[in-house]
């Protein structure tokens, strides 16, 4: 499925509506964008102006209601159902702003939920090393803080070895110190595995670390700039 030609995702004319006739309801207008292997994308915005449903569209989770959406050369706005679920578990990570962990297991115990159906998983071990929980693995969410518990749900989505690392406001239940910690292993997983990842915020602060930002305005992206410096997360401050 992996074609260096190709951008890692690229849509075209993308536009989704809710309802019909004159209470229908623009979430997207039209979109277009290529993301390249390996590329560190910021979606900023305000609420409601279709980050969320244009990272769920990419991501396999949602349909537009018009344009198409590739992933190396295959079109996922041409699968059914039953390979949009197999794209989603071979090749794309979600990470939200609730970390959605199981409380009656362990962090190990929760990222090896994902390690025992994955292709070519990494072991439980791993993923939570890569974000800095090689000590607090046998430790249950309510035995950690907010900031460890995301950095579980992060090991959870990478642990499969995800193409593409999909995160929606993953700091927003965080204070800015809490945060930063999440950013970082976010960017170790981008750096250190070359995962293609976009992160979705209102925090125009985190913009900095991106190679790329995309701004997002009334289901449209209004502004692309690309930034030559990205810095490390430690270096943010909000």
């Amino acid at each position: 499925m992996t074609d260096d030609k190709y951008p890692a995702i690229r849509a075209e004319g993308l536009t989704k509506t809710y309802g019909s006739g004159e209470s229908t309801v623009y979430a997207l207008r039209g979109v277009s964008l290529s993301v390249l292997r390996g590329e560190m994308v910021v979606l900023l915005g305000p609420s409601g102006s279709g980050k969320s449903t244009l990272l769920n569209i990419l991501g396999g989770l949602d349909s537009p209601s018009a344009g198409q959406v590739f992933f190396d050369q295959d079109e996922l706005t041409g699968f059914d159902d039953r390979h949009l679920t197999q794209f989603r578990r071979e090749y794309v990570g979600f990470v939200f702003q609730f970390y959605n962990l199981i409380p009656s297991l362990t962090a190990r115990e929760n990222v090896a939920l994902v390690t025992e159906i994955a292709r070519e998983p990494m072991t439980p071990e791993q993923a939570l090393e890569l974000v800095g929980l090689g000590k607090r693995m046998d430790h249950f969410p309510a035995q950690l803080s907010g900031g460890e518990q995301q950095r579980v749900a992060i090991a959870r989505a990478i642990a499969k070895q995800p193409r593409v690392l999909l995160c929606d406001e993953p700091t927003g239940a965080l204070d800015s110190k809490t945060g930063i910690v999440v950013l970082e292993a976010i960017a170790r997983v981008n750096r250190e595995l070359g995962t293609t990842t976009m992160v979705i915020t209102h925090n125009a602060a985190i913009a900095n670390m991106a190679d790329r930002i995309l701004t997002m305005g009334d289901g449209q992206i209004q502004r692309t700039e690309l930034n030559a410096h990205p810095c490390a997360p430690a270096e943010l401050s909000w």
